[in-house]
């Protein structure tokens, strides 16, 4: 999918990541990260974003939750949007301040005295349960909690396993509870997603889902709220950035733009992000028929995988389909014109948009790609546990 974007732009990463493996400093089944290109691309979604007047909170979850790439982020951004209670405490010991929690999943009630008090500026909630419990936590911390009341989407957009929200025609009953319920403040709103690359064009849209948000946030000012914010999440990038300013958001969560690897980045290698990352594995066998085995590991399931780069030859093969269902021990290339070509050990490079914290893949952290010197910084797990 990122592939020539890669080869074209960061020719330096791949040269680095597949000199890595061929010299056995890291395995297969290993993204490969740019700490450089990566602070670059924080550096420039801030600045874009503090001359629209937006503000960030940056997400990890697709970094494998990596603590040197946290420190890289933070510097530039330096508010977070954890997904879980696992990505809270990662990015707390990395560093990062959080800006935002519960922003996809929500905080377990018995979690929530550990993460308030690690003060994030913002809770989201999905229903008045969940209100209710941020607001027990934060009466036993002896504070004022500011929330953001989470939309439920429009019908069509929401992805199976992240349903939930509050219905925009009952928001006014739940407004209504959540106001009596003390040491809590109604900040703001949120859903997800917001906005969406066009299959065909790669251009951010904003969806129905944002539309609900705006009303949302209307209903609220309607109730007397003042100053109430928009976190408007998914394909924020330095394009989409103008969208979100123009249709009312105050902040966006960039996640894949802080790797290049937005759909849009896919199909138009222009985009100021620099791509930031690379997979590597390498052959595990050959079936019968020609077709070679890469180990697997890192098969992130709707990454759009295309075309693998054998260094050693030069190779371009196609990436076979693999069903999501399946643990991905090995991935199918097209098998070569000629057998021979392909040798049990060789080094393959893909470069495909993933999420690495469900994968069980190694993180390679390399810096000094930008000065010609590069360094393996060090490796780590899926979770940014360093190895």
């Amino acid at each position: 999918m990122f592939l020539d974007t890669v080869l074209h732009r960061n020719p330096g990463l791949a040269e680095a990541a597949a000199d890595l493996h061929e010299r056995g400093h890291i395995p297969p089944d290993t993204y490969v990260m740019d700490l450089d290109a990566v602070e670059e691309n924080a550096a420039l979604l801030a600045g874009a974003a503090d001359r629209l007047g937006v503000g960030l909170w940056f997400v990890v979850k697709q970094l494998g939750r990596n603590p040197e790439l946290i420190r890289a982020v933070a510097r530039h951004i330096p508010r977070a949007a954890a997904i879980d209670v696992t990505e809270a405490r990662a990015l707390h010991a990395s560093g990062a301040l959080l800006g935002n929690v519960g922003h996809l999943s929500q905080i377990p009630r018995r979690a929530l005295p550990g993460i308030l008090a690690l003060r994030p500026e913002r809770v989201t909630v999905f229903d008045l349960a969940n209100a209710r419990a941020v607001a027990e936590a934060a009466r036993a911390a002896g504070r004022v909690q500011d929330v953001l009341i989470r939309i439920e989407g429009a019908d069509g957009t929401v992805y199976p396993g992240q349903e939930g929200g509050v219905p925009l025609d009952r928001l006014d009953v739940f407004a209504e509870a959540a106001e009596a319920l003390g040491p809590l403040r109604i900040a703001g709103v949120t859903a997800f997603p917001c906005v969406l690359c066009d299959p065909a064009t790669g251009r951010p849209a904003t969806t129905p889902t944002f539309d609900l948000a705006l009303k949302a946030r209307e209903v609220l000012a309607a109730r007397g709220h003042h100053g109430l914010e928009l976190s408007a999440p998914s394909a924020t990038s330095a394009a989409s950035l103008p969208l979100l300013a123009e249709r009312g958001a105050t902040h966006g969560e960039p996640g894949h733009a802080l790797t290049g690897t937005t759909p849009l980045h896919a199909l138009d290698p222009t985009q100021p992000e620099k791509p930031a990352y690379v997979y590597v594995t390498e052959v595990a066998h050959t079936l019968d028929d020609g077709r070679p085995a890469l180990f697997g590991g890192g098969f992130y399931a709707r990454s759009h995988i295309r075309g693998a780069l054998l260094p050693r030859t030069g190779a371009r093969l196609g990436v076979q389909d693999a069903p999501a269902r399946n643990i991905d021990y090995y991935r199918l290339l097209d098998a070569p014109s000629d057998a021979t070509d392909v040798r049990v050990g060789d080094t393959a490079l893909l470069a495909f948009r993933t999420q690495i914290f469900v994968t069980r893949s190694t993180v390679a952290v390399v810096s000094g790609l930008s000065s010609g010197a590069p360094r393996l910084n060090g490796l780590y797990d899926a979770q940014g546990r360093a190895l």
